[in-house]
């Protein structure tokens, strides 16, 4: 039996970006050079993601407390919490 290549045991491990601004924290992810996801951490209120899901360079938002399924976004906002 051949022996398995290098390649396909390797594990491909992200670039990150930090960037620090007064008001909010952004990670940019890519992987071989593309960017891929943006992780926006404001001062106040909850992280979120950008995902360019089908590398067309058009990126969509994710919570990071979304429970619903990758394919579905719907806009919801906290007004209240106790």
């Amino acid at each position: 039996a051949p022996a398995p290549s290098e390649a396909e045991g390797e594990q491909i491990e992200p670039e990150v970006n930090i960037i620090q601004r007064d008001d909010k924290t952004i990670e940019e992810y890519r992987v071989n050079g593309r960017l891929y996801m943006i992780k926006v951490t404001p001062k106040r209120g909850a992280p979120y993601f950008l995902v360019d899901n089908d590398g067309n360079g058009s990126f969509e938002s994710r919570r990071s407390d979304s429970q619903l399924e990758p394919d579905i976004m719907i806009p919801n906002w906290v007004l209240f919490r106790w």
